[in-house]
């Protein structure tokens, strides 16, 4: 959500320029060092050249570079590096995050400052739900001063536990947290205890595991299983089944509370042969829909849109129809739900406030501010598209 190398590395500012093994690249030495960057500038008209005068035409067009991204003379550049006085506080900063977002390598007395990065941690980029998030906490990032780090996981790629370690190492101001293992009770959870323990600003996008006390938001699973359940019973549907993700999966838990409570309250039957656990994939949905269909489920509600699209195609392959023989509710209102045959109905999840309202938090953090210890829910909203009808009329 590639093999290559550069699918590895996280996708954003520290990505921005390849460097020896993936470390930032220093700004030279001279940078480093009282009076270095002056040096650096000296003139050759006077016919004499300095022994590392390689070395300093680089950091010359490092400083360059620096400047032009920051819209500052190279002077500037140059006395933020060496800590000279007469620079303003926000330019200072505009300096240091134009540094790490160039891949240069802070000087070493100004390596323990927060730089203006914040990670942005996904599980993938294959679901439309995960770049739509990605393009709302950015813009709203950039809008407050600072610059995102795109960090996927791929497979055979890193795991979320070294972008927490890279990106601690680059000094970020704080991480944003979406689907994550934070959600999976049977996961790794170490790296989030080091972020607590470091007292590093963090929020997690999504239901997650009691243990980490992290500010938190997620879309109402309650409501959106509720408000899926009796879209369909309103349609005349008795049997109705449920494809969640990993049993370990806080959300899907919530989503199968929810669907259990709404049947019982219903008179309607949510046992073993309506209920079904599978990866977020589209063959994931594909496999436990078939069992689902041949139990006799007329509706089928999906934990998430990808789930739904297999869905959709294993009731096309079992030779029936959607929604004429099966209706399908999918989560999400990802990109593109619309353009399916038949269009997804589907649960919307709030993207735009969800993301704003994280880079909030993360920032009211930054600035040292207090926020609420309160998980906070958001409320979704049932689009009616095609893949839903009335129930089919037993003979």
């Amino acid at each position: 959500m590639t093999s290559d190398n550069a699918a590895s590395r996280p996708k954003g500012g520290l990505a921005a320029r390849p460097t020896d093994g993936g470390k930032p690249v220093p700004l030279d030495g001279a940078a480093a060092r009282p009076g270095g960057a002056a040096a650096a500038r000296r003139s050759d008209g006077a016919g004499s050249r300095s022994a590392d005068g390689a070395g300093s035409r680089a950091t010359t067009r490092r400083l360059a570079e620096v400047a032009r991204k920051v819209g500052v003379s190279e002077a500037t550049v140059s006395r933020v590096l060496n800590g000279k006085p007469g620079v303003s506080d926000t330019t200072r900063a505009a300096v240091l995050t134009a540094l790490d977002v160039l891949g240069y390598e802070r000087p070493t007395q100004l390596r323990g400052e927060r730089a203006r990065l914040v990670g942005l941690v996904l599980p993938e980029l294959g679901n439309p739900i995960f770049p739509a998030l990605a393009e709302v906490v950015g813009g709203a990032l950039a809008q407050r001063g600072f610059t995102p780090v795109l960090c996927t996981r791929t497979a055979g790629g890193l795991s979320e536990a070294d972008y927490v370690e890279m990106l601690l190492e680059q000094q970020v101001s704080g991480m944003v947290f979406a689907g994550g293992h934070y959600m999976e009770a049977d996961a790794p959870h170490e790296h989030y205890l080091r972020l607590l323990d470091r007292r590093l600003p963090a929020v997690l996008v999504n239901a997650a595991i009691g243990e980490l006390s992290f500010p938190c938001l997620a879309t109402d699973d309650v409501v959106a299983v509720e408000q899926a359940f009796g879209h369909l019973t309103s349609l005349g549907h008795t049997r109705i089944g449920m494809v969640l993700g990993p049993r370990d999966h806080v959300p899907s838990r919530r989503k199968l509370a929810a669907f259990q409570a709404e049947a019982r309250r219903a008179g309607l039957e949510a046992g073993r042969d309506t209920i079904e656990h599978s990866l977020f994939s589209l063959e994931g949905g594909q496999a436990v829909a078939t069992r689902l269909v041949k139990n006799g489920i007329t509706g089928i509600i999906c934990a998430s849109d990808v789930l739904a699209l297999g869905v959709l195609r294993a009731v096309r392959r079992l030779g029936m129809s959607v929604p004429e023989d099966v209706s399908v509710v999918g989560y999400d209102d990802s990109a593109f739900m619309n353009c399916t045959n038949p269009p997804l109905t589907t649960v919307r999840q709030p993207i735009e406030a969800i993301g704003r309202t994280a880079v909030t938090l993360l920032v009211n953090q930054i600035d040292g501010g207090s926020v609420t210890a309160e998980e906070l829910l958001f409320e979704p909203e049932l689009v009616v598209r095609g893949s839903t009808g009335p129930a089919k009329t037993r003979n």
